[in-house]
């Protein structure tokens, strides 16, 4: 019996986590959820699944948590980073989700790896921000990384393991990332300007949270996602193409030096990256419509607009210099934060990125205090930027 730690149960991968664990009661065993500050999504997570332990990030919502769970005396309610990584790190746990949107999750992320769990990774900043750091500490912990991206998912099921469990990439040619585009697919520059956060926050294919649809809507989550590969499969930018492929059931291609290439195909739905993470090497049932191809009946594929969309030219520049994609990263955080607030416009989000670039300077992150001071200054930063933009906007 496996024990799993969901960080992040309340959101979008956290949810379809718990249903792929249910699935399985004779294997999973769900110890721990911890989620921010949603008290009345917790409550019916605790109702539902019964875990021996809940931890609220916010201390204001622990407190309430624990009030409303009074009469609950199985599960333990507690707070806190130093709580979050403590649970991460706990003997008690198998199986970390690590789930937890943004540069927020790193810490516990990191817990995990260097406490050598199996560590599903579906939290890109980990990687994004703060990659040395993290795959020395998976190295150094002995954890089993396995990535939950359906995109590097795909590539991951694709590309053949090494004795050690490791991807080989040894005979791989090219790996082909693909994108679906967003919900602008299409759109001139000029016809983005109009843009609102319910129209952005509306995926086609995907059901995610309003910070990773509005970075699929921007084409952020692909530069993200190419920083992410580049890690995780020991490649470099050039290696990689993004492949906008409006269907999404292609998650992702890899070429091999014969000439071959292997697709990893499948609805568009998290729980069949996340069941194939939580039992690797085996598989198991995930609750997953099976694919009909005589239904889908056409995939098409294009190159990227990158006038129209160009923070994944961005992130393609910021991965080649050091701490760029950390910076990029938090810049990318504020600057969307702000656009969901109805507090600046769709095409803000690159302006802001880049100018935060362009100001805060390169910096090797060698260790995690480094990459906290970097994010740090490259948020201060995009804030400073964003204030311009709208006295811009006032002065006008």
């Amino acid at each position: 019996m496996q024990q799993v730690l969901v960080l992040g149960a309340t959101g979008s991968i956290g949810l379809n986590t718990l249903d792929v664990l249910a699935r399985h009661p004779d294997r999973f065993g769900i110890h721990t959820l911890t989620a921010n500050r949603s008290v009345d999504k917790m409550v019916e997570l605790v109702a539902s699944y019964q875990p021996k332990c809940v931890i609220m990030a916010c201390p204001d919502a622990a407190a309430e948590l624990e009030r409303r769970l009074s009469d609950r005396a199985v599960t333990s309610v507690l707070s806190g980073q130093a709580a979050l990584e403590q649970a991460a790190s706990s003997p008690d746990i198998d199986v970390v989700m690590a789930a937890i949107v943004g540069f927020a999750g790193l810490r516990p992320t990191l817990a995990a790896a260097r406490h050598g769990k199996r560590l599903l990774l579906a939290n890109k900043e980990a990687l994004v921000s703060a990659g040395s750091v993290f795959m020395e500490a998976c190295r150094q912990g002995g954890a089993t990384l396995l990535p939950i991206d359906s995109e590097h998912n795909a590539m991951f099921q694709c590309i053949p393991a090494s004795v050690g469990g490791r991807p080989d990439t040894r005979a791989v040619e090219k790996i082909l990332l693909t994108a679906s585009g967003g919900p602008f697919r299409g759109r001139s520059r000029d016809e983005l300007q109009a843009v609102t956060p319910d129209q952005a926050c509306a995926h086609p294919n995907w059901s995610m949270g309003r910070k990773i649809s509005v970075d699929s809507a921007t084409l952020m989550n692909k530069g993200l996602e190419l920083a992410e590969a580049c890690w995780l499969f020991d490649c470099t930018p050039s290696d990689i193409d993004v492949v906008v492929h409006p269907q999404s059931i292609i998650h992702s291609l890899v070429r091999f030096a014969d000439g071959s290439v292997l697709a990893q195909m499948g609805n568009p739905d998290m729980r069949t990256p996340i069941a194939y993470g939580l039992s690797w090497p085996d598989r198991i049932a995930a609750g997953v419509q099976a694919l009909d191809l005589v239904a889908v009946a056409r995939l098409d594929f294009q190159a990227p607009d990158l006038d129209a969309f160009p923070c994944l030219r961005l992130a393609q520049e910021a991965i080649t210099v050091p701490g760029g994609m950390c910076i990029l990263n938090a810049a990318n955080e504020v600057a969307v934060a702000a656009f969901l607030a109805g507090e600046a416009g769709f095409t803000d989000i690159d302006r802001v990125i880049e100018r935060t670039l362009e100001v805060v300077p390169a910096a090797d992150c060698c260790d995690l205090a480094a990459v906290e001071a970097l994010d740090a200054a490259a948020r201060a930063s995009a804030r400073e930027e964003l204030a311009q933009l709208a006295g811009a906007r006032g002065g006008a």
